[in-house]
């Protein structure tokens, strides 16, 4: 779908002779990906009422023990090259039968992923649209790329917090409180991945920010240099 799509826009403009292909083809990639993540959310909301299962992907602090059957080293000091024994976290499942109130959080949590993932797309298309208008160094692009950082740095905080929060509320409701798969807490962790997307996106509309104030000072420059050129032949 993607390779028909830059094919497109590619043929299309070098049938018309464009100099922005690569602007052209970056906007256009970035429209559909927001359009996608629109379906996609109301996919989602559609589905937290019309379904009675809901899935999840967080942390929690139930483990899995590997399979017996599966040949491991339990100290890792096997005289050959094998798997040390381990376990995984239960992390990625499905709960069936859930309530409308749990399906609701899954909800939330998997919004405020597609939200977060849906951000760099929505500042490409920003970047790009002022490009191909011209005002490549603008307040707009600054804005956008602030606006950005902001919106990354919540919705990732969100997104992982919900993640935990549901994976566990899941869990809670499919298991008894006596059960040894019963989560007794929370486990709620924010990867520095937020944080350093907005610490770049923030590096980034301060280079905006310069490129505007040396834009409008080359313009500054460029009428004063015009009014001055027209004085001189009034005189003249």
């Amino acid at each position: 779908m993607i390779a028909v799509i830059l094919g497109f826009v590619v043929w299309k403009g070098r049938r018309s002779g464009s100099r922005t292909i690569a602007l052209d083809a970056a906007l256009t990639l970035s429209g559909w990906w927001v359009v996608m993540s629109a379906v996609g959310a109301v996919v989602i909301i559609i589905k937290a009422f019309s379904v009675p299962w809901a899935e999840f992907d967080g942390q929690t602090q139930v483990y899995l023990d590997w399979p017996a059957g599966l040949p491991c080293s339990e100290f890792g000091d096997s005289a050959t090259t094998m798997l040390t024994c381990g376990s995984e976290q239960l992390s990625d499942f499905t709960v069936g039968q859930a309530s409308l109130g749990l399906r609701l959080l899954a909800m939330c949590a998997q919004l405020g992923s597609l939200a977060l993932t849906t951000m760099p797309a929505v500042i490409v298309a920003i970047v790009c649209f002022q490009t191909l208008r011209g005002r490549a160094f603008s307040r707009s692009v600054t804005r956008g790329l602030t606006g950005g950082a902001i919106a990354v740095l919540v919705f990732g905080v969100t997104a992982d917090l919900l993640s935990g929060i549901a994976a566990t509320a899941g869990l809670r409701e499919a298991f008894s409180a006596d059960s040894e798969w019963y989560p007794s807490f929370y486990q709620l962790t924010v990867t520095p991945l937020p944080f350093v997307g907005a610490l770049g996106l923030l590096a980034l509309a301060a280079v905006f920010r310069q490129g505007t104030r040396l834009e409008q000072e080359r313009i500054r420059l460029q009428q004063e240099k015009a009014a001055l050129q027209k004085e001189t032949e009034g005189l003249v």
